[in-house]
């Protein structure tokens, strides 16, 4: 069963990184990483502040929609251009079927969130004090040997951007050694990123195991936006909504809450009274178990679904 789930899963990885949408939703990431140095450049002593905080947002933010428009749309590409017959006609099960495309968006998901956090952390190195050269030799170093691997093996022009986006991960990380507090926020941000987007994938998915594109994305997004406010929700107040406050408090308590995702600045770098090991390790509990409920109730709802 794993290998049918891992087949699944890299066949969906290789389909959303030839997408046209995510290229451009990363070129445009990449871009406004690129951007905050502009910004911080208006600053006095906060610009490795404003590089770490814009990159982090970016991060998120267009992880978010990347989770989204793939989550909505792969499955109802795959019955539109009934690719997916021939596909469940082999001895893989329906429920294989969705686990797998989960985990390859997921996958490509991973792979953009780190590559974008080690261009950040290289931003941060630079503005931080860092030699520009170096930076930008290590850059240039590993696109050079991404570009003669994909050249010399045609399996690496697609899979090759997993080990490379690592490697420019961790040579940020390394980097960014001159920013300590940049390089905690943007590390801690990124994997909570991760999490909260793998909520919402998890969402796009069961979404579109029964509904078109479009209303699984416009869900999706009303999901993130009300879990993006559940703390809000859960605190209007009575004298002033009345009974509209119990409905908010009910939207509030059906969804996660995903401001556990994006905590307040002290808590990234370790300056908050809160253990931050703890707290990553209840977010990371809260997205295991919402991304596998969901999984499962799509994984029964496909199961049943009828196709003809």
């Amino acid at each position: 069963m794993l290998q049918r789930v891992q087949t699944i899963a890299l066949a969906a990885y290789r389909e959303s990184v030839r997408a046209r949408i995510l290229l451009g939703l990363a070129g445009v990431a990449f871009a406004v990483s690129v951007f905050s140095l502009v910004i911080a450049s208006f600053t006095l002593n906060n610009a490795p502040r404003v590089v770490s905080d814009l990159g982090a947002a970016s991060i998120s933010i267009f992880g978010i929609a990347v989770a989204i428009v793939i989550g909505a749309t792969s499955l109802y590409r795959e019955l539109e251009q009934k690719t997916i017959f021939p596909i469940l006609a082999r001895p893989i099960g329906r429920g294989e079927y969705v686990v797998g495309k989960y985990l390859g968006l997921m996958l490509t998901l991973g792979v953009f969130i780190a590559a974008d956090s080690g261009l950040v952390l290289c931003l941060c190195s630079v503005i931080s004090g860092a030699s520009a050269g170096l930076v930008l030799g290590v850059g240039v170093g590993l696109a050079v040997v991404l570009g003669a691997l994909a050249y010399k093996f045609a399996w690496f022009r697609t899979f090759g951007f997993i080990p490379w986006a690592i490697a420019f991960l961790v040579a940020g990380a390394v980097l960014a050694g001159n920013a300590p507090d940049e390089r905690r926020l943007v590390l801690t941000s990124a994997f909570l990123s991760f999490l909260e987007i793998g909520i919402i994938a998890a969402f796009a998915n069961l979404l579109s195991s029964f509904s078109s594109p479009f209303l699984s994305a416009l869900l999706t997004v009303g999901v993130w936006i009300i879990g993006r406010s559940a703390d809000s929700l859960d605190r209007f107040p009575k004298q002033y909504f009345g009974s509209i406050s119990d409905v908010a408090k009910v939207f509030g308590k059906l969804v996660p809450n995903l401001q556990l995702y994006v905590p307040p600045r002290p808590l990234l770098t370790g300056e908050a009274p809160v253990d931050r090991v703890d707290y990553v390790l209840l977010a990371t509990g809260t997205a295991v178990g919402w991304s596998i409920g969901m999984l499962a109730l799509a994984v029964l709802i496909f199961r049943r679904r009828d196709f003809l």
